[in-house]
Parts: structure tokens; C-alpha cells; sequence
């Protein structure tokens, strides 16, 4: 069952998502040569429990991390390992999750470590790009999740990248994932309709090569069934008369 929100609990949302959004933005800039996956986590952990909150993903079936770190050909929940080291060239994908006031936000980016490919940069791109198509696509009158997922995918097969099936985006609110599933990938004009009041997490996952993927023997990191590339990037968002709001956004 899709759970709309009131204005209030769109509010405690708004600052569940500032947090989120800032501890993402912190991580993204501690991406260097040298430094672990796991520093990386334990400063995205420090810093949303130094404001009142808590990591979503931290225990959330298990998972071990504060946050999904997934490099290169990991698609996502990359767990966080003192022995996992970033190298110039190395693409990583940070996805965070706060949880404050009875509410969760989740946001994610790709992050070039160093001086990376003119191919990487591209998918990077294109990936955060897809994105903007989707939240265009959102904010038409009467969209619906079709229109959305189909928006994204239309656009990285430009590319001859390939969108992610396996996995997808999500509802989100007091809950970390909730009714409706939002699938980087579908038909126009079908799905379920977007409404006022919604809160949806828009993530695409976008391989450089094909979207087949694998689940490692650790049971949680995804990675590449040809080990390709691949980039993620995510909002929290709330469709709202004023078209649709980046609630995990820095302003």
C-alpha cells in the first residue's frame, strides 16, 4: 500500500534528507587515493549521529556498514572494509540512508577518484543525467512510474549503457523501502499514477555494458555479470503541486 505523507511528516522528511544529503556530500569529499571504504563510512556514520539521527542502512538485514560503498564494477551494497583501498582511476558509489524523526532519507552519487577515463566520466554523467530526465518525466501531469523508468532508460541507451532490472528504486518514508517499486526501465502511460504527497526514492543504476548482474557470496554486494562499470545515483523525492522535490538535495 503506497503511504502518502501530510505537510508535517514531509517536514520531518525535508531534515531526515538534509542529513542524508550533507553526509553524502562529506564522504564525496574524502574520496582520494589511499583512503579505505571503511574510513569513508565511519565519517558518514560520525557525522549523521552528531545530528541526532541514524544510519537507515547500519544492521538493515544484517548489512554491517553505515552506508552501500561500491567501487568500479560493484553495482551497489558495496560493504565498507578497512581492506577495501580507492586508487586513482577507481569510480565509487556512496549510497546513504538517515533516519530522523520516525523518518528515513536516501540519497546516492558516483565519485571519481582522482583522474579517471574519458569512458568512466561519460558514464558518471549520463547516469546523473538520466536521473534529470526521470524527474523531468515526474513532474508532467498525470505521469506515471512507466513514464518515469522508461525516461531514464531511453536515455543511457544513447549511450549503448544498459539500465539495472534486478534491482530498483522505491517508496520511501517512515519505512526505508516502501510501496511502489520504481524501475529504472518501463512502458509510457503505464504504472502507477504519481499523486500529491508521494515520496519515492529515483535511482538509476546504469551499466556500461550489459544489465545482467551478480550477487557476491557475502549475500549483499552486487556487482556486474560482465564486469563492466557501472555508476548510481539517487534522490529522495516527494511530487508535490509544485512539481517534484528533491527532498536528499543540498540547498
Amino acid at each position: 500500500m503506497i503511504q502518502l505523507k501530510n505537510s508535517e511528516q514531509l517536514n520531518a522528511m525535508r531534515v531526515a534528507g538534509r542529513i542524508t544529503g550533507e553526509a553524502l556530500a562529506l564522504a564525496g569529499e574524502m574520496v582520494r587515493e589511499g583512503i579505505t571504504t571503511k574510513q569513508l563510512d565511519d565519517k558518514i556514520r560520525h557525522y549523521i549521529e552528531k545530528c541526532g539521527a541514524k544510519p537507515s542502512f547500519l544492521g538493515y538485514g544484517g548489512f554491517p556498514g553505515s552506508a552501500c560503498i561500491s567501487v568500479n564494477n560493484e553495482v551497489i551494497h558495496g560493504i565498507p572494509s578497512n581492506d577495501k583501498v580507492l586508487h586513482e582511476g577507481d569510480i565509487v558509489k556512496i549510497d546513504v540512508g538517515a533516519f530522523k524523526n520516525g523518518f528515513h532519507g536516501d540519497s546516492a552519487n558516483t565519485f571519481p577518484v582522482g583522474k579517471i577515463s574519458p569512458e568512466a566520466e561519460q558514464l558518471i554523467r549520463a547516469t546523473k543525467e538520466s536521473f534529470d530526465e526521470a524527474l523531468k518525466a515526474a513532474e508532467i501531469a498525470g505521469a506515471r512510474l512507466g513514464d518515469v523508468g522508461h525516461a531514464v532508460e531511453a536515455y543511457v541507451k544513447n549511450y549503448g549503457y544498459s539500465v539495472v532490472k534486478m534491482f530498483v528504486g522505491h517508496g520511501i518514508g517512515k519505512e526505508l523501502h516502501e510501496q511502489p517499486d520504481v524501475p529504472n526501465f518501463g512502458t509510457p502511460g503505464r504504472g502507477v499514477r504519481l499523486c500529491r504527497n508521494m515520496t519515492i526514492a529515483i535511482e538509476p543504476m546504469v551499466n556500461m555494458g550489459k544489465s545482467d548482474v551478480i550477487i557476491l557470496p557475502n549475500k549483499w554486494t552486487v556487482v556486474t555479470a560482465d564486469g563492466s562499470l557501472s555508476a548510481h545515483y539517487e534522490h529522495t523525492v516527494a511530487i508535490t503541486d509544485n512539481g517534484a522535490e528533491r527532498l536528499t538535495a543540498i540547498q
